[in-house]
């Protein structure tokens, strides 16, 4: 499987750190795309390799996008590339994960009308206002949609976005009938 984790200076350290340790650890290939190739900067100082400029990446060549939050989803959510990709994943069935303040950029892709989600407390009124019924709960799973608010929900959110991501590679690895 290929994850594309999409982020921008200013995330959230853990909640893109750990779901990429974690995501490699269970035998995935991970990309990181961001606005350019190079170094970010977490807002607790954490560095990571964005190896992936969204200007060139191409959604068909993932099984699954991931939003760690912080304050990157909201240049995130400015830019018609980064909308248009996380249109494709919905479009496709693809599973996609979104944390903290990442569904704010679900929002701007106007993709969350009539599902159900959760973010950082501080992000319900948007997702409410987008036409997605709210839930503050540790991770809500909705069709292809995993959702979470803050790192100290990353080991139910990891738990339940690998899970979607193992049941696709069931389902793709299925000779078919």
């Amino acid at each position: 499987m290929k994850i594309l984790i999409l982020s921008a200076d200013g995330f959230e350290d853990s909640e893109l750190l750990v779901p990429l340790a974690r995501l490699r650890e269970a035998g995935m290939q991970v990309d990181i795309g961001s606005f350019r190739l190079g170094m970010m900067h977490g807002k607790h100082g954490a560095s990571v390799h964005a190896d992936r400029a969204i200007a060139g990446i191409r959604p068909e060549d993932y099984d699954a996008l991931l939003l760690p939050g912080g304050k990157a989803p909201a240049a995130l959510r400015e830019d018609a590339q980064v909308l248009a990709l996380v249109r494709h994943f919905f479009a496709a069935g693809k599973p996609v994960a979104a944390i903290c303040h990442g569904p704010q950029v679900l929002i701007a892709a106007g993709v969350l009308a009539g599902r159900t989600a959760t973010a950082y407390r501080a992000v319900a009124h948007e997702l409410k206002a987008a036409g997605a019924l709210y839930r503050d709960v540790e991770v809500v799973v909705d069709g292809n949609l995993v959702t979470s608010r803050t790192p100290a929900d990353l080991p139910a959110f990891l738990r339940e976005f690998i899970q979607k991501l193992q049941a696709v590679a069931v389902t793709a690895a299925r000779p078919a009938a």
